[in-house]
């Protein structure tokens, strides 16, 4: 069943997460829904250094919002940051260097931002994907510390500074990968089985910034829980990103000019953050070239059920609570 999910959406990538399928899709763009201006308006984006997440803080930056990076490595955070602000001259770029894979980091980070900032859209671009089964210093699997427990901390923690700002929204970068993993709650750290970080990556993240089957379900149970924002996972087409080059090597190379370029692979991230229009969807959508899509191919069997959702909830809300 895996190896016919995973060939039925390998071809499906081919016809739509490439250059060309961009720029098929984007025949049926309406123009002027990104010719807006933001001035007022914070924005968070995590993994902002490179790759999507940087494609879309530069073009925030030059529609004049306020723009806070959430990065990892300092120098080259640094580096974008001069870079952003030099090529937008918009001086409201601020850096906070933050290792999401460290959830008492993150919560932390949280209570000192609340104090000190507004933030009216967040953008959970940041991600990896290690190859070898690696633990963190709390002896966490560092895939789903980072792309899973990190991103349910941040979030969960900045729900309530979103909701008391104008038109708040949650958008989190996602992967058609995630189309070939159905939610497995009983195996969330890689410990049972034979350890693949492609699959991995799959049921995580899977391309640069992205995220996983997990985040699809937490972003549709978000926006359940909290009508007041609005919640959207999408998915950014295979973009030549740092990202894929380094932890996908074989993957780039088979590909080369078939992917998307950064900017492209940021267009929706972008669509959803900045279109009125796109705040008119259904809050919880999953959307692939501005447009919601299915988040399940058919006889894939990669559904799951209420008890295993909130299975993924209850593990989530333990691990957070116990590093808080």
């Amino acid at each position: 069943m895996l190896l016919y999910r995973s060939a039925v959406w390998f071809a499906k990538g081919l016809r739509e997460y490439t250059k060309s399928g961009y720029e098929s899709a984007s025949k049926d763009f309406i123009p002027d829904e990104l010719e807006v201006q933001v001035p007022g308006r914070t924005f968070m984006v995590t993994g902002g250094n490179s790759g999507i997440g940087k494609a879309t803080a530069f073009e925030i930056a030059k529609r004049g919002g306020t723009v806070h990076l959430v990065c990892r490595d300092q120098n080259r955070a640094e580096g974008a940051r001069g870079e952003i602000i030099r090529e937008s001259g918009n001086q409201n770029i601020f850096l906070h260097i933050v290792d999401l894979s460290d959830p008492k980091t993150v919560w932390k980070f949280v209570e000192n931002f609340k104090q000190e900032h507004t933030l009216n859209v967040l953008i959970n671009n940041a991600g990896c994907m290690v190859n070898k089964r690696e633990l963190t210093e709390d002896g966490l699997e560092k895939n789903f510390a980072t792309n899973t427990l990190g991103v349910y901390v941040l979030t969960t923690a900045l729900i309530p500074v979103l909701e008391k700002e104008h038109d708040p929204r949650v958008i989190t970068v996602s992967s058609g990968g995630m189309l070939v993993q159905k939610l497995n709650t009983d195996d969330l750290q890689s410990e049972r089985t034979a350890f693949d970080g492609t699959m991995v990556y799959a049921q995580n993240k899977v391309s640069e910034g992205s995220f996983s089957r997990q985040q699809v379900v937490l972003t549709e149970r978000w926006a359940r829980a909290h009508p007041a924002i609005h919640f959207s996972c999408m998915h950014p087409g295979w973009a030549d990103t740092p990202g894929v080059r380094l932890s996908m090597p074989g993957f780039h190379a088979r590909l080369g000019a078939r992917l998307r370029s950064e900017a492209q692979g940021a267009d929706t991230v972008l669509w959803l953050a900045l279109a009125p229009t796109a705040a008119l969807q259904p809050s919880g959508s999953f959307f692939q070239d501005r447009k919601p899509v299915p988040t399940h191919l058919p006889f894939a069997r990669t559904s799951s059920s209420p008890a295993e959702e909130e299975k993924l909830i209850e593990i989530l809300e333990e691990l957070a609570q116990r590093f808080k």
